[in-house]
């Protein structure tokens, strides 16, 4: 299972975007002092008592108004609010409780979602602000005093959503199925590719783009094992992203990246790889999922010797940064190699969990050394201790030197190159941590 998800909720201008750079450690979303600023939901990770969990930002909730972004802002928000395991209401002190703070709260509460209710700009210290007694009207029990500027007040906001993350054995115990998004730009086969494999219409396909408005669920069991495709919404340019559920759309997308395994990127094979591809493919290198970049439509090509080659090159030549991802070409038309899929979902699938001993690292590093030697700068030479693995899905390996700053780029490149030359670790991005020595593997 994804790990636990926290929402921030609230209407516009309570501070919810700087509490979330507070929890999260980084600036982020944009913080600005006029509503509406943050109109895309933000993801990230957060640690607390030793539980990994994510928390995502949304735009802050008007329940009553006809303004198009101020709509769109409040629907994403009800996405994040549905798909949370914890809710987090905040408001703020200084215009006390307004009516759509009570609106929000009859929301929360139908959504029967845990909610933990914050008094945001309480920022003086001493006796408590005799105000929040006026907010335990809205319903949601115990309002927490919250300063997001300084910081006070969050390890009780963080102590009361834990209480509400489902158990840690929870998390591990997966029904053994591999998530598979199929993401890409509208109109390229994503419904055509799931309705193949599953050998029914259980998505519609129409010569159009923009269907497809959800994110659907379809199990899938076959000899090759247990899967669920996850069918998504086409990811348009945001230029080009006009109507309210289109944006929508997105927002499904990339939640449904979040809780995959692996991403089935697909490209229409008449285009190649677009601008927009080239995004959309970035969304799940970042968020570090195994992947497979899916020619599709390979049955309409007009084809000559070395044609898949040549488009081979083409791809990575324009996905620089995915080059580890296998491409396969198929026509979910005719089925066209389609069934050579679940062997690569499979098989980066295992790349993507693949632990390495710290005894063999530490023999690649040593070789790799020999061959290469580390960057020096004005007399100073980069000098490595050791290298250690600390996670999977992606796989990350903390590097000990002497200092970080001689630790380049592209000697970096360097090790991970000679890591996949070595442990092969292919469909699979790969995460480098640099640490001076005296530092631990996890800060």
């Amino acid at each position: 299972m994804s790990k636990p998800l926290v929402a921030i909720v609230g209407r516009p201008n309570v501070g919810k975007s700087l509490l979330f750079n507070r929890l999260c450690g980084e600036k982020l979303s944009i913080v600005e002092d006029t509503p509406g600023v943050t109109r895309d939901r933000i993801y990230a990770q957060c640690e607390w008592r030793g539980r990994t969990f994510n928390i995502v930002d949304t735009g802050g909730i008007e329940p009553a108004t006809d303004n198009e972004i101020l709509l769109f802002m409040r629907e994403q928000a009800m996405l994040a609010i549905h798909a949370a395991d914890v809710i987090v209401f905040l408001t703020e002190i200084g215009t006390g409780v307004t009516a759509a703070d009570q609106d929000v709260a009859a929301m929360l509460l139908r959504s029967g979602k845990p909610v933990v209710l914050c008094v945001n700009k309480m920022d003086s210290t001493g006796p408590v602000n005799p105000d929040i007694y006026e907010f335990y009207s809205l319903g949601l029990g115990d309002p927490i005093a919250l300063s997001a500027v300084h910081g006070h007040g969050t390890d009780e906001l963080l102590d009361a959503c834990f209480q509400y993350f489902p158990p840690e054995e929870d998390e591990q115990d997966d029904d053994e199925r591999i998530r598979v998004a199929v993401i890409g730009k509208p109109n390229v086969g994503k419904s055509s590719l799931v309705n193949l494999i599953l050998g029914e219409k259980r998505v519609i396909v129409a010569d159009m783009p923009g269907t497809t408005r959800d994110a659907i669920d379809s199990p899938v069991d076959n000899r090759y094992g247990k899967y669920t495709f996850i069918d998504t919404a086409g990811i348009r340019r945001k230029s080009k992203v006009d109507d309210r559920i289109e944006k929508f759309s997105v927002l499904r997308a990339q939640l449904a990246i979040e809780r995959a395994d692996v991403c089935l990127i697909m490209i229409d094979a008449r285009e190649g790889v677009t601008e927009q591809d080239t995004k959309i493919a970035g969304l799940a290198h970042e968020a570090g999922k195994a992947s497979i970049i899916v020619v599709n439509k390979w049955d309409l090509l007009e084809k000559e010797t070395g044609t898949m080659e040549n488009m081979r090159k083409d791809v990575y030549r324009d996905l620089s940064f995915m080059t580890y991802a296998p491409v396969l070409f198929i026509s979910a038309l005719t089925g066209q190699r389609t069934q050579k899929l679940f062997e690569l979902i499979n098989y980066v699938n295992e790349q993507s969990h693949m632990r390495i001993s710290t005894g063999k690292l530490n023999d690649l590093l040593a070789d790799a050394q020999a061959h290469t030697q580390p960057p020096s700068d004005k007399g100073k030479r980069l000098k490595i201790y050791y290298m250690t693995q600390t996670g999977v899905c992606p796989p990350h390996f903390v590097i000990f030197c002497n200092d970080r700053e001689l630790f380049h780029f592209s000697y970096q490149r360097y090790i991970e190159n000679q890591v996949r030359s070595v442990f092969g670790m292919e469909g699979t991005p790969i995460r480098i941590s640099i640490r001076q020595k005296g530092e631990s593997e996890n800060s």
